[in-house]
Formats: structure tokens, sequence, C-alpha cells
């Protein structure tokens, strides 16, 4: 039988201050890097083993 997960701690401190940041502060990616993040993910993609969709 599985074990049961565990709750997610809570992010208090400076930790949540940064993480509401960039929460609030999204950029979009360029063009640029979408197409670099589109061809890493064709070549995992082609390297894999087991069925991706």
């Amino acid at each position: 039988m599985a074990r049961p997960i565990k709750d997610t701690p809570v992010v208090t401190g400076e930790d949540a201050r940064r993480l509401t940041e960039a929460m609030e502060n999204v950029q979009p990616l360029t063009k640029k890097e979408r197409e670099e993040q589109r061809k890493a993910y064709e070549l995992f993609k082609s390297r894999a083993t087991f069925p991706m969709p």
C-alpha cells in the first residue's frame, strides 16, 4: 500500500516575499527563448524510450 502524502509546508519569511514578487512580475518569453525551449523539448522527446503524447 502507498504511503500517505505529507502536507506541503507553508512558505514564510524571505522565501514567501521572493515567491510573491516573482509571481507578480512574470516576464513573457522572447521568440528566441521559446524556440530554444521547443528545440530542447523535441530533442528529449526524440530520445525518450517511453510513450509521450
